[in-house]
């Protein structure tokens, strides 16, 4: 099975960094695209950055319009995790990280597969 264990949360003051890393396992896990969620306190769950499946000829990236230029995604291989570097943190930034890995072969619920982390806490307060 795939299984995904986000860390790296904490409390950070306003315009500090902090790195979460989600790390995967499951050997079909390299077939998923994955994608770092967060959820604040009464807030809607939100899509924040996404990388392509480790077997991708070309790694494409995306981010959201909130934290372009301020957060960058990256896979590091031999560590078997998905990192999520930010910097220039603001109170905005307070939610849940969750990390979320996704295999679809077409939009036929019984060609996709779907795996979520149980989520980090990352909170930025003066």
């Amino acid at each position: 099975q795939v299984q995904l264990v986000e860390s790296g949360g904490g409390l950070v003051q306003p315009g500090e960094s902090l790195k979460l890393s989600c790390a995967v396992s499951g050997s079909i896990a390299i077939f998923g695209a994955v994608a770092w969620y967060r959820q604040g306190a009464g807030k809607e769950r939100e899509m924040v950055a996404r990388i392509s499946a480790n077997v991708s000829t070309t790694e494409t990236t995306f981010y959201a319009d909130s934290v372009k230029g301020r957060f960058t995604i990256s896979r590091n291989n031999a560590q078997n995790t998905v990192d999520l570097q930010m910097s220039s943190l603001r109170p905005e930034d307070t939610a849940v990280y969750y990390c979320n890995l996704k295999i679809a072969f077409s939009t036929a619920w019984y060609e996709q597969l779907e795996y979520w982390g149980q989520g980090t806490q990352v909170t930025v307060s003066s």
